[in-house]
């Protein structure tokens, strides 16, 4: 009997080579190179999964009809921003997180809202039935087209799904499916992978709206190759802490829509709630007149939200001072406390730092730079820098503040929600538009923005 053929390939980046690396020599990534069986040919226009290949010739762009790529509404306002709009039909969305985070209930709450005037089929591979029907009936999802499917088998699913011929798919979990033909366990590199192209084929091809479960590995990553994410059209990731109460929904990958919006939700005991103001959500429990916090204003997509950082600084009793950020890059917040020492004069090396983003908020954009600074000088001074006070601009390495795009939509946002001041980088060809009640402060470099703030000092 012939030996069945075999290949390489890495589970990070999904880079194929002809035997086994140490190191992938595509993505650099270390033990990550993992031997499958490879797919054996399709013939007679069937592939393993049992779906029918339509051949179809080429066709000129201008040909092509896209008024047909409809969308449709969740039921969740939050989700709908994070998708671009709604659910588009005939797409293949991947959902990812921790177990426990939320995403089955996600999904099942969203099937109580579409099967109302759609045909939703659920599967899943975890649960038994009547645990599914317990859950559903805890969070309020008992009416509409709503049909259950208690099954692992590739196959079977594919059959059911073509008997049925429902608009909307829930399959819970990727890493439980198995294909019969494929000599490997379920959950494997390559029934994961080939489970993942038979759903999308018969997504395009019937128009049907599959979202797919996944789960993540310690990494933070979805479980499985790196190919996985770029077969389908959307990779959702379902972020926060099991501990706390707020979710926040962050698209990685989006075809038909931007990839920098969020979700935010609240998990509460008949499920999950929207967040339709986080900024006011980051923003409750505030204390008045504290040292160490300044409020920002960062970009999510299109949506400005208001976060609160927060700084202790505290003399080090160690040879190296320790420094320690959750929600603002390690290697950003590092610079920031140099600058802050050579061209703020205050003298950080003989202290330890610790920064924090209050609500589980990681901020990624430069904008965020000055409010950070400003919450470590008042740590430093324990001067207050005030509650009606935000600041936004971009810190540079000679102390310049320079200026940050959607300026005036920030500006908008700050005084919604109440705040008296904002310290804003000084304008150039930037026209600020200020509304009726908020002061802006506008400042040329690091060392008006201290002065302005806490009236910090340069030390000798």
């Amino acid at each position: 009997m012939a030996k069945a053929k075999t290949v390489f390939y890495c589970t990070e980046c999904g880079n194929e080579t002809i035997k086994w690396q140490g190191r992938c020599p595509a993505c650099g990534a270390w033990n990550s190179i993992v031997e499958h069986e490879a797919a054996p040919k399709v013939t007679g226009g069937k592939n393993r999964g049992g779906l029918n290949l339509q051949k179809q010739g080429s066709t000129r762009i201008a040909d092509i009809d896209t008024t047909a790529e409809a969308r449709f509404v969740t039921g969740f306002g939050e989700l709908d921003r994070v998708l671009g709009g709604g659910a588009v039909e005939g797409s293949l969305v991947l959902v990812g997180g921790a177990p426990g985070i939320g995403k089955s209930t996600l999904l099942l709450q969203m099937c109580g809202h579409i099967a109302a005037s759609r045909k939703v089929l659920y599967v899943t591979g975890e649960e038994s039935g009547r645990q599914l029907k317990m859950r559903a009936e805890r969070l309020g999802v008992s009416d509409g087209e709503l049909y259950v499917l208690v099954e692992t088998n590739l196959g079977d699913i594919l059959d059911n799904i073509s008997k049925a011929d429902p608009d909307v798919v829930i399959i819970d979990s990727i890493q439980t499916l198995y294909n019969e033909s494929i000599d490997s366990s379920a959950g494997s590199v390559a029934q994961v992978k080939d489970c993942t192209m038979s759903l999308m084929q018969i997504a395009k091809n019937n128009g049907i709206t599959i979202f797919i479960v996944g789960h993540v590995n310690k990494e933070g990553s979805i479980a499985g190759p790196k190919v996985l994410e770029h077969m389908v059209d959307c990779v959702l990731y379902f972020e926060g802490d099991q501990n706390a109460a707020y979710r926040i929904l962050r698209a990685a990958k989006n075809r038909f829509g931007s990839t920098n919006e969020i979700g935010v939700f609240e998990m509460l005991d008949k499920g999950l709630a929207e967040v339709p103001n986080p900024s006011e959500m980051l923003l409750s429990g505030r204390l008045e007149n504290a040292p160490g916090t300044c409020v920002t204003c960062v970009m999510e997509g299109t949506r400005p939200i208001l976060a609160e950082i927060q700084a202790l600084i505290t003399p080090t009793s160690y040879n190296v001072p320790r420094r320690t950020s959750s929600g603002v890059d390690y290697n950003r917040a590092a610079l920031l406390l140099a600058v802050l020492e050579k061209r703020g004069g205050l003298k950080m090396s003989a202290s330890d730092a610790y920064i924090n983003v209050v609500g589980g908020l990681d901020l990624n954009e430069p904008a965020a730079d000055l409010a950070t600074i400003l919450a470590v000088a008042s740590s430093y001074v324990d001067k207050p820098i005030g509650d009606d006070v935000v600041a936004i601009g971009e810190v540079g390495l000679t102390g310049e503040i320079r200026s940050v795009s959607f300026i005036n939509q920030r500006i908008s946002e700050v005084h919604r929600l109440g705040f008296k001041k904002c310290i804003v980088p000084m304008s150039g060809k930037t026209q600020y538009i200020v509304p009726k009640g908020l002061k802006l402060i506008e400042v040329k470099s690091l060392r008006d923005a201290l002065a302005g703030a806490i009236g910090a000092k340069r030390e000798s």
